[in-house]
């Protein structure tokens, strides 16, 4: 009788899901605080765009390169550990063999048992020193491209957040109708985006989308009070 082939369906692509969400959740908040708090200033549409699009690409660059900094520590990081573990090998081997059977242990599997794939392993220096970053120290490789990748992604995230709470401010005739119009979109925008956010995550999608829009909604209300109280 046929049988139906097992198939597993996993999601591989967290490291960039993570981009995004640094990207959106911030370009989503820190726009539409400031132009909340501007508004309560009660100065011009045009000096909220102006600010807006202002604080948008200086975010974009800034976050952009955080990213950047951040992919290319841990690539040279693991470039430093990998060297390490090389050296180790050529140096020590009796020693790695004998941290290879200890991490057979750690899932329950004797030394005399681990002892045919310790064999394996030290007969093949690439795949020892392969198992030992990614099972002794749990490093995985970077790919080559990941800190451009991170960069853009995280930009292009913040600016695409970003431009959601000021669309209505150039499309409003009145300060207090872009107001109206940035609060609705920017609430529904992060709502959507926290509930996206939250089912390729892994956590409760609604209550992902809850927590997104209140984290927004406090920063946006606690900007526009403080502008209002000090004018």
């Amino acid at each position: 009788m046929p049988q139906t082939p097992h198939a597993e369906h996993h999601f591989t692509a967290s490291a960039v899901v993570r981009d995004i969400v640094i990207g959106m959740s911030d370009g989503l908040t820190v726009p539409f605080a400031l132009a909340a708090g501007l508004s309560g200033a009660a100065v011009g549409t045009r000096v909220v765009v102006t600010a807006g699009f202002a604080e948008i690409a200086a975010g974009a660059i800034a976050m952009g390169l955080g990213g950047f900094l951040a992919a290319r520590s841990d690539a040279e990081h693991y470039a430093s550990e990998r060297r390490r573990e090389e050296e180790e090998t050529r140096v020590v081997p009796e020693v790695e063999a004998r941290e290879v059977a200890e991490v057979f242990e750690t899932y329950g599997i004797r030394a005399e048992e681990s002892a045919p794939v310790v064999a394996a392993l030290r007969r093949n220096p690439k795949a020892w020193v392969d198992f030992m970053m990614r099972f002794e120290l749990g490093l995985e490789e970077p790919e080559p491209a990941r800190a451009r990748n991170s960069a853009l992604t995280i930009g292009g995230a913040y600016v695409a957040g970003g431009l959601i709470p000021l669309v209505p401010y150039m499309l409003a005739g009145t300060l207090s109708g872009g107001l109206r119009g940035s609060v609705t979109v920017t609430v529904l925008a992060l709502a959507v985006f926290g509930f996206v956010k939250g089912h390729f995550t892994g956590t409760v999608p609604w209550r992902s989308a809850l927590q997104t829009t209140l984290i927004g909604g406090v920063a946006a209300a606690a900007a526009f009070m403080i502008a209002r109280a000090i004018t």
